[in-house]
């Protein structure tokens, strides 16, 4: 598993907050969330992102724009509009005054605004929690970023615009994968972009030999790993791995290998019915106390400690 897919299938919540909203007129949001990641298209009208650093970014029919918490920031008509609605963490929206308005603007099935048939229709889909192995690419993105149709395939919006404000059995699953498939799309092209900041990692994906060796290490953390046998895998010797390794991803295979185990443990130590020595298998350590000795080495804090923090 890398780490692409670590955001989405690692301890994050299922049922991803989706919504479809309609505004017309002026009007402006503040967004209080601190989602850990949120993707707003905008299939008809035009928005505009202020974040509190000042910067302004206008999302446009076809755009598609992602957002990373803990920062807050405006969504509006404009970017000099006052808003008037203040989105909180949980899906609590109230009025600058603390007015509840999520039952008194709301739409219909998923979707909420001032105007049923508005000018302006935007799609806001919000990951409220990630693990570990996601928060690799996510800590990777710079607060807000913008993708143009020029610089994305954005096939999947007119689906999710016509999916999110369906009732039928199983619907929740349906949208679930369908933003999943959206938020994939929209960070491979970021990250392919020239202006992107990712990872040495991740960018190391694509050299045939630490590639290779990244994707052995990640798919297989349980595996009794050593830079000789990776070497072997790759087919090259054992001095060039490691110097081509080093070079590319900016740290050892095994310096690598150990945060990316203690990091899946992280992960899996946020579920209540698994136990340490059973996370001590799936991540490669031969017991629970030779997993509890690295946890610590790396963390500070033992793996106890660390679920008691993470699950709190």
């Amino acid at each position: 598993m890398d780490a692409l897919a670590g955001l989405l299938e690692g301890p994050r919540a299922r049922g991803a907050f989706l919504l479809r909203t309609s505004w017309t007129g002026p009007w402006a949001l503040r967004i209080l969330a601190e989602s850990p990641l949120t993707v707003l298209a905008v299939p008809r009208g035009e928005v505009w992102i202020t974040h509190d650093d000042g910067a302004v970014t206008p999302v446009r029919p076809g755009d598609l724009a992602v957002t990373r918490g803990p920062d807050h920031y405006r969504v509006g008509d404009a970017p000099d509009t006052e808003p008037t609605i203040e989105i909180h963490p949980g899906e609590v929206c109230r009025s600058l005054t603390g007015e509840p308005l999520v039952e008194t603007m709301s739409l219909g099935v998923r979707s909420w605004g001032n105007h049923l048939d508005g000018d302006t229709v935007m799609l806001v889909g919000a990951y409220l929690s990630f693990g570990e192995i996601g928060d690799r690419l996510v800590r990777a993105l710079p607060p807000v970023f913008r993708l143009t149709p020029d610089q994305w395939d954005g096939a999947l919006v007119p689906i999710l615009e016509d999916e999110v404000m369906k009732d039928h059995p199983g619907q929740l699953a349906v949208l679930d994968r369908i933003l999943d498939l959206l938020v994939v799309s929209a960070l491979r092209a970021w990250f392919d972009r020239p202006e992107a900041e990712p990872p040495d990692w991740y960018r190391a994906q694509s050299d045939p030999v630490v590639g290779t060796a990244l994707r052995l290490m990640q798919n297989n953390p349980a595996e009794p790993w050593t830079v000789a046998r990776l070497a072997s895998e790759v087919n090259v010797s054992r001095a060039v791995l490691a110097r081509r390794f080093t070079e590319l991803v900016g740290e050892p295979p095994m310096t690598f290998l150990t945060s990316w185990r203690i990091d899946l443990a992280a992960d899996l130590l946020r579920q209540p019915d698994t136990t340490v020595g059973a996370v001590a298998d799936r991540v490669g350590y031969s017991s629970p106390f030779a997993l509890s000795n690295a946890f610590k080495r790396v963390r500070g804090i033992s793996p106890q400690e660390h679920r008691a923090v993470a699950t709190a």
